[in-house]
């Protein structure tokens, strides 16, 4: 039916063939780009909610939040059921991992920094295992996408020297933590601080941006989970500088 009415349409359109054809191609161009763009943007935001919303939540309510990992999780096998919804389903099983170490970490453990990346890290032999057996591919590359950017920033507060303040932030009452803040953000102003930070930035943004020369949703999920970590680190920094 779809085929017959666009046939109709090519032989009474008054616009030469060659310009619906091009028009056709740039219709199927965008459609696909948008497909490509929106798990990109999701896995950007999926990034983002651990830092501005699972954050508060844990420091008042930790055992709430651990539970909340079942809610994610069945949501996320529902959506899976379905053709139409398993991408999302696949994605949202991956931001699970990163909500359920983060719940642990953030709950518990968070007053020492060497215990963090560990972690977070809990989920990495069973996504390395799916995707061995080629499943939860978007789900599974969203996790290690959203790890190797924690991993990125962990690596620039041993660099830099802010494991102590680190430390400190998460002993003192919120009321005293201006002097530390300050002492952090004069060490990641020095000619050292600021010449790690623009390598691994950059480093981050190479490897965020090569997966997307691929049309495979995963590797866009992956890539926005990677950038995403430039820009929720920048939002910290600026947050930091006002406070």
């Amino acid at each position: 039916m779809f085929s017959n009415i666009l046939l109709a349409y090519i032989l009474t359109s008054t616009q030469p063939l060659w310009v619906q054809q091009w028009s056709w191609a740039t219709f199927v161009k965008k459609a696909q780009q948008s497909q490509r763009w929106l798990p990109f943007t999701i896995a950007v935001f999926l990034v983002s909610v651990p830092v501005f919303f699972q954050a508060p939540l844990v420091r008042i309510w930790p055992m709430l939040s651990l539970i909340m990992t079942g809610g994610w999780l069945g949501v996320s096998l529902y959506l899976l059921r379905t053709k139409e919804t398993e991408l999302w389903g696949d994605l949202l099983f991956g931001f699970s991992w990163t909500w359920l170490t983060g719940s642990i970490y953030w709950g518990w453990l968070r007053w020492e920094p060497l215990l963090h990346l560990p972690v977070e890290s809990i989920g990495v032999p069973f996504a390395v295992w799916c995707l061995w057996r080629g499943w939860g591919k978007v789900g599974n590359w969203f996790y290690l996408g959203s790890l190797f950017g924690t991993a990125v920033t962990d690596g620039y507060f041993y660099i830099a020297g802010l494991i102590p303040s680190w430390r400190q932030l998460m002993q003192v009452d919120p009321s005293m933590a201006m002097p530390i803040f300050q002492n952090a953000i004069a060490l990641a102003g020095t000619p050292w601080g600021i010449s790690w930070a623009v390598v691994l930035a950059m480093t981050l943004f190479g490897v965020g941006v090569f997966p997307l020369q691929s049309p495979e949703p995963q590797w866009w999920v992956f890539g926005g989970a990677v950038l995403s970590t430039i820009l929720v680190d920048s939002l910290f920094l600026v947050a930091a500088c006002f406070a």
